[in-house]
């Protein structure tokens, strides 16, 4: 069936028509997300960009799970009956974010611009004409209008709104040369009210007023321009609504004004297009369609020599690397040339455009950014230098100073008025005030071709007024901050650097050094380029002293930054500006205080990022605050932001980090900051693995402490989206924990409760992904005599070797889950390392069985089968009934996996007993399902679906999915070998379907594997074949070793020798 057309509209208020018919639509923030979209025309728009557009610099917590709720919402509003959670053919994920599928036909403001490029090809003038009137017809009022004026502006949609300005000035043109200018005086008359200083605009008003017999008219729009701008601006009219008031008195023809304007956008900003920034003359070529015509009588003048200035500081001639970002901007910005896309690039031009001398159509903004020492400002003026032969009227530099260590920041005023000065402006003929002075810049670089570098911005006020206004011109702005001010009101194009990668580093020596100097040295060049961390800087000042000391070895120099590493000593040079500490010093001291005491403490983080709350946590401060302290410290790239709500360190930040949280705060605020990190850690991973093992035995780990907000997980999805992302970070956590117990840190009382997790993650067990023992959460709560009391430890606990332990097993059901096993079986080491410390029998048969259990999984049974041995018999000496029920349970799969499935069955018929004994439902439950997995095991499959009905009944009363998938498994199996296959394939089945939903691939392959076999013996191979497949991919990206059995099985049956 064709799919229904949908139409939206963005040129008037945001409408959407289905079929024909208007669509209602969602609130004012829906409607905004749309109509960014829309805006985009067809390019994506990251998840960050739609955030800040929706809320600005201080979004809420749940900016991103909002954004999607209402990404669903606007689906199911252009697809109604899309099933949750599909994409649909119109709102599509892409780079990051989401994309529109949109063309001309579905979207006005892309028909308008496909209107406005084919008025531009070489038609006639009263078909370029019909084709702008047509174009702007499209138009019923503000882009977007009735949305929120703060919104419009962080979208971008002003520079929209300048392309039908741009239409309304050409449409003019069209109709003056076609001899009917009455056709456009009503759309002249109303765009000049909305733009009373636009000059090229009100001349073309002066000009059709005139021309249809309107003298008088004429004359008033122009002294009222004039006084506007000698009142407004404190100038005179230009050369453009001169010419066209000498038409109106009779002394012209008209045909130079016209002309002149041509080639020239609204006075003082190009015209744009919201979709990135990208500037726009007339859709995809240079603005005017007119041709030279002889100019109208007037006087004659000579021409005024201008000074041309060349300000560009010297280029590096040992600039190496970044051949990557050259290459992007360079393509980019010969596209702009060509009147294409001109976003805002920062690069370098391509030979090929260098080559063919071609000017931009369009200002070109490009905005620089990246940390500290990052390699901004080298890249910036290498960039401009390749290309100053294009921009003959000029290039124009300024160190505008937005990160001076003196705190001297140049101010807008200062640098304008020093441009004027380099354009030859004598003092007595500069305005006051900044704007009259931006004005008067801008109109002495109209229809000229100027270079402009703004070099070290401090933000994005601070660059406006020192923007060029007119086609043909190039700025190139360098900044620690992200300026995504010009991104949103004038289009620009960013690019943030990056370190450099090893091979760039390299060559990056190479060319200090000599490659002579490199030759044999591999190990030391190596060594020297990761512990620089890719930074230019760093590189700069290492390849400095090597120069310095030719007969020392690399090796020398290497060794001396292995000595110093986890600080900046290394690279400390006499030069402020070439001491890697003191340069970035000047972003650590650029932000405000609670900004900066963030940065300093995020040095203790151990994770290879971190998100908000954690920071919040260490800092001990609210979320909301310290989700705004992030972005103000990801704006100077003091920190990095590689995902959404994702935060890194660069490393050698992290060190001047740490060597200022040192420096400032004493031992005992730094030991509260990583206690603080701990406890929400903790808190929150023990809130997970209760989630993911509804029936362990999980003891809680104390109160939250003061300062500290743990997650707040609400089911078991939410628990398995943290740990996912997290999961990294907790391990790291954990190890940091282990080494934290030698620094002093203290000795906390041990009567917090001291146990584990209990034994299952909520399901029925392993084996097959049916029967056996539970990948529990780390162990039971103790008991005391039996009564299942918490047990409380006679003497203090390192809090240390307590909290790492209880950490690592609460990550043991999603780490098992998931299938990293390796992972698992490290934390689970240094987790009983911590537990034997301890000298707690409980403790250390906790620690046994959960290493246990991780080294069974790597098949590393001669190691698991001896420690739970061991921890049953600990568990019955401290007569802890539960530990030793789930002990039973780990036991009886490490029988299934020894073959011995006799002693799988009789370990779990014990567990059976003693959770009967304890009362524990929930654990009953999941072992009914073990036990009856084994009876199936053994042949006997009517025990075994009686066990496992039972079981699954409680399961689903208890609402555990895990153990439900579980015991379909069961079901499934018990079914296959009775001879009953559509019950086999109905129950295993359903196991897939939940073990997909849960996102656990080990056991989603070995059902499928069991669902190829009864595939197979229904005689449908092909589906066997099919599912088979499926399971080899889990298998093989697991590492598993089962990964070999199944493709054995398909090679046999298909002959094939190569399935790798």
């Amino acid at each position: 069936m064709a799919p229904v057309p949908v139409r939206f509209g963005i040129l008037g208020p945001v409408r959407v028509r289905r079929a024909g018919a208007e669509q209602v639509l969602g609130g004012p923030q829906e409607q905004a997300l749309l109509a960014l979209l829309l805006a985009r025309t067809g390019q994506p728009v990251t998840m960050d960009g739609i955030v800040d557009v929706l809320w600005g610099r201080r979004p809420p917590a749940s900016a991103v799970n909002v954004v999607r709720r209402h990404v669903g919402s606007l689906r199911r509003l252009l697809e109604p009956g899309l099933p949750a959670r599909a994409t649909g053919g119109w709102l599509v994920r892409d780079a990051g974010g989401y994309r529109l599928a949109t063309d001309a036909d579905s979207l006005d403001l892309m028909r308008f611009r496909l209107l406005r490029d084919e008025a531009r090809r070489d038609h006639s003038p009263a078909r370029t004409l019909e084709l702008l009137t047509e174009a702007l017809s499209l138009w019923r009022g503000p882009v977007a209008a009735g949305l929120p004026e703060e919104v419009r502006e962080r979208a971008g949609f002003a520079a929209v709104a300048r392309e039908r300005l741009a239409a309304v000035r050409e449409s003019a043109d069209a109709a003056l040369r076609a001899g009917v200018p009455d056709a456009v005086l009503p759309a002249l008359r109303e765009t000049a009210a909305g733009h009373p200083l636009d000059e090229p605009l009100l001349a073309r008003l002066v000009l059709a007023l005139a021309a249809t017999g309107q003298r008088a008219e004429a004359l008033a729009a122009y002294r009222a321009v004039s006084a506007r701008l000698a009142d407004e601006l404190g100038i005179d009219p230009g050369a453009e609504l001169r010419a066209a008031h000498r038409t109106a008195l009779g002394k012209g023809s008209g045909r130079g004004a016209v002309d002149a304007g041509a080639d020239r956008t609204a006075y003082g900003g190009a015209d744009r297009t919201a979709a990135g920034g990208a500037d726009r003359t007339a859709y995809g070529s240079g603005y005017g369609t007119a041709r030279p015509s002889p100019p109208g009588p007037g006087p004659v003048t000579s021409p005024v020599t201008s000074p041309v200035p060349a300000q560009l500081p010297h280029d590096l001639l040992m600039f190496t690397g970044r051949r990557g970002e050259l290459d992007e901007v360079l393509a980019l910005f010969a596209g702009a040339g060509a009147g294409g896309s001109a976003g805002a690039v920062a690069g370098a031009e391509s030979e090929a455009a260098a080559a063919s001398g071609r000017s931009p159509g369009t200002v070109v903004i490009s905005a620089i950014a990246g940390m500290a020492g990052i390699g901004k400002t080298t890249l910036a003026v290498h960039w401009a230098h390749r290309v100053a032969h294009r921009f003959p009227d000029g290039q124009l530099y300024v160190n505008l100073r937005g990160f001076d260590p003196s705190g001297a920041v140049m101010g807008a005023g200062e640098a304008v008025r020093l441009f004027l000065d380099a354009l030859g402006v004598p003092p007595e003929r500069v305005p006051h005030g900044v704007d009259a002075q931006a004005a008067l810049y801008r109109g002495l670089l109209a229809g000229k071709r100027f270079l402009v570098l703004l070099d070290n911005a401090r933000d994005t006020e601070q660059v406006r007024p020192l923007l060029p206004g007119a086609p043909g011109c190039l700025a190139i702005v360098t900044s620690r901050r992200q300026l995504s001010g010009l991104v949103a009101a004038h289009g620009a194009h960013t690019l943030t650097l990056r370190p450099l990668d090893a091979g760039q580093a390299e060559a990056f020596l190479a060319r200090r050094l000599g490659a002579a100097r490199l030759a044999g040295a591999a190990r030391a060049v190596a060594e020297i380029t990761d512990l620089c961390a890719g930074l230019p800087l760093a590189l700069a000042c290492v390849a400095a002293r090597a120069a310095a000391r030719p007969g020392f070895p690399l090796a020398a120099v290497a060794a001396e930054l292995r000595a110093a590493h986890g600080s900046l000593d290394a690279f400390s040079r006499s030069d402020p500006a070439a001491n890697v500490g003191a340069v970035f010093s000047w972003s650590s001291n650029a932000v405000p205080p609670d900004a900066a005491r963030l940065f300093r403490l995020l040095a203790l983080h151990p994770g290879p990022d971190f998100a908000a709350p954690a920071a919040a946590a260490l800092a001990g401060l609210p979320e909301r605050t310290a989700r705004r302290l992030l972005a103000e410290l990801a704006d100077v790239h003091l920190v990095n932001e590689p995902a959404p709500g994702r935060y890194a360190f660069h490393d050698l930040l992290r060190a001047h980090a740490a060597e200022l949280l040192h420096a400032r705060h004493p031992a005992a605020e730094r030991h509260a900051a990583t206690d603080r990190l701990f406890a929400y850690y903790l808190h929150s991973a023990h809130t997970a693995a209760r989630l993911l093992a509804p029936h362990a035995d999980l003891l809680p780990p104390g109160p939250v402490p003061a300062g500290v907000t743990a997650e707040a997980l609400d089911d078991e999805e939410g628990a398995l989206t943290w740990l996912g992302a997290e999961y990294k970070v907790l391990l790291a956590v954990v190890e940091a924990g282990a080494r934290a117990r030698g620094e002093g840190a203290g000795v906390e009382p041990g009567g917090e409760g001291m146990g584990s997790g209990g034994d299952g993650t909520g399901s029925g067990g392993d084996g097959a992904g049916s029967g056996g023992e539970e990948a529990g959460s780390g162990g039971e709560e103790a008991e005391s005599g039996g009564d299942g009391s918490p047990l409380s430890s006679p003497e203090p606990l390192p809090r240390h070797d307590r909290r790492t332990s209880l950490l690592a097993w609460s990550l043991e059901p999603f780490l098992d889950r998931r299938g990293h096993w390796h992972d698992g079986a490290a934390a689970q080491r240094t987790a009983l390392d911590a537990a034997l410390r301890l000298a707690e029998p409980l403790w250390e048969a906790h620690g046994l069985r959960a290493l246990a259990r991780a080294e069974g999984r790597l098949g590393l049974h001669d190691l698991s089968g001896p420690r739970l041995e061991r921890a049953l018999a600990l568990f019955g000496a401290e007569r802890d009934i539960a530990g030793q029920a789930h002990t039973h349970r780990s036991l009886g799969w490490e029988c299934e996996q020894r073959g011995d499935l006799p002693g799988a069955l009789r370990h779990n018929r014990r567990a059976l007993e003693l959770f009967q004994e304890a009362g524990d439902r929930a654990a009953l439950a999941s072992v009914l399902n073990s036990v009856g997995w084994y009876h199936a095991l053994l042949g006997q499959y009517r025990q075994a679906l009686e066990h496992c009905f039972r079981a699954l009944t409680m399961l689903q009363d208890l609402g555990d999915s895990y153990g439900q998938a579980s015991t379909w498994h069961s079901i499934g199996y018990a079914h296959h070998h009775l001879g009953r296959h559509p019950h086999a394939l109905l129950a295993y089945r359903n196991a897939l379907a939940l073990y997909r939903e849960l996102g656990v691939p080990y056991l989603e392959a070995s059902t499928l594997v069991d669902i190829g076999d009864t595939e197979e013996a229904t005689g449908d191979l092909d589906a066997a074949d099919t599912a088979r497949r499926q399971a080899l991919v889990l298998l093989t990206a697991l590492g598993h070793a089962d990964a070999e059995r199944v493709r054995a099985r398909l090679r046999d049956r298909n002959g094939r020798r190569d399935l790798a």
